[in-house]
């Protein structure tokens, strides 16, 4: 990464290039993670055209490069050079052929999944590629200069009042704080408790909790630390925080990221154990827009996943691609299983009795392993 630092800061400077392929984002993971790296540059003559930082997953019966820490990404872009450097298709076409020439001898599959054919009003570079839907697509919403305008586009005269139905019962237990985290032990603390809540979240729910691993919330944690970028904080923890009765205790966590007038919500989550009909996460995101349209942020990121709260507050709706290339005879039958999983998640998810239906597997799972994972731990 140090060979390419220079080249790559000034490509994370392009607007339309994500966060999540940015230099220090990609440092951080690999700084804990063990994975294999490998990063490709592209250039025509002595112009730079664009940079794809992989990582190598050897499974069992193939090994696959894909964008690094894509498991963790809301939004995947590559890093391209301006609009007026991006090559023509037919180009691009040609350039992946070279792609897949190259990389052969270290992976049997590209995967680029959480692309998208247009960002920003503008088409992304690998728009023409083959490519199918993603299962989930991400969710935005407008910031207008103020909390008035930016209301404005939804349902404004509902949202405050349900704010305010918030903050009634909060007052009744005490009353709260609107917490961000400016001190590493502060943030520190803020992710432990998101860690904690999710935990719970997941297992209720017989889902596999996806922040568990080690390296996966060190990861997180060096995101969190202040000074790990050129400027400023990677993530940036908000909460409520409870006064009175139950003076200290979190209820609700969002982990924010920001990269120019775009912040994008990394995760979320709220305690159910208290005041969960005070709807503190719903209170938590009308804080957090209502101090970013002060910050001019234009661009308020809720992330991908379709779920009814993301859906109550943002008006954009940006579906998303997974491109899949095979660069090996192999790859053509990683491909194939690959789009496979695809296509049946994309079906199950558009079924409610389907998905219903997984879920209630996945929660029988969970329950078998439960005693099993209590071993472990002892």
């Amino acid at each position: 990464m140090a060979a390419l630092e220079t080249e790559w800061r000034v490509l994370d400077e392009n607007s339309q290039n994500s966060l999540h392929q940015s230099f220090d984002w990609c440092a951080a993971w690999r700084k804990t993670h063990a994975s294999r790296t490998l990063f490709v540059r592209v250039a025509r003559g002595r112009q730079l055209l664009f940079l794809l930082p992989l990582e190598i997953d050897s499974g069992r019966f193939f090994r696959t490069a894909r964008l690094i820490g894509s498991d963790h990404s809301n939004l995947n872009t590559g890093l391209f050079a301006e609009e007026d450097a991006t090559p023509p298709p037919e180009l691009m076409r040609a350039l992946t052929v070279a792609i897949k020439r190259q990389l052969r001898v270290f992976a049997d599959i590209v995967t680029l999944d959480k692309t998208p054919a247009r960002w920003r009003g503008k088409a992304h570079p690998l728009a023409d590629l083959p490519a199918l839907q993603n299962a989930d697509a991400s969710f935005q919403l407008p910031l207008l200069g103020n909390i008035e305008r930016t209301l404005a586009q939804l349902n404004a005269k509902r949202r405050r009042k349900k704010m305010r139905i918030s903050e009634r019962r909060l007052a009744a237990l005490g009353g709260y704080d609107y917490v961000v985290a400016l001190e590493a032990s502060e943030a520190r603390l803020l992710l432990e408790t998101f860690f904690q809540q999710k935990a719970a979240r997941f297992e209720a729910h017989g889902l596999p909790d996806v922040f568990r691993d080690a390296d996966t919330r060190a990861f997180f944690h060096a995101l969190a630390e202040p000074g790990q970028a050129a400027d400023g904080q990677l993530l940036e923890l908000n909460a409520i925080r409870l006064k009175g009765e139950h003076e200290g205790r979190i209820i609700a966590i969002a982990g924010l990221s920001r990269k120019g007038d775009h912040v994008i919500c990394q995760f979320g989550s709220i305690d159910e154990g208290i005041a969960a009909d005070s709807s503190p996460g719903e209170l938590l995101f009308y804080r957090i827009i209502e101090r970013l349209c002060s910050e001019d942020v234009t661009l308020f990121d809720f992330g991908i996943g379709d779920q009814p709260y993301k859906r109550s507050w943002c008006t954009i709706e940006t579906p998303l691609r997974d491109i899949v290339l095979p660069v090996t005879l192999r790859g053509y039958l990683a491909a194939y299983i690959h789009r496979g999983a695809i296509l049946a998640k994309r079906v199950i998810k558009a079924n409610k009795a389907s998905y219903a239906f997984v879920q209630r597997l996945r929660q029988r799972r969970q329950s078998t392993l439960k005693p099993a994972d209590a071993m472990d731990e002892d």
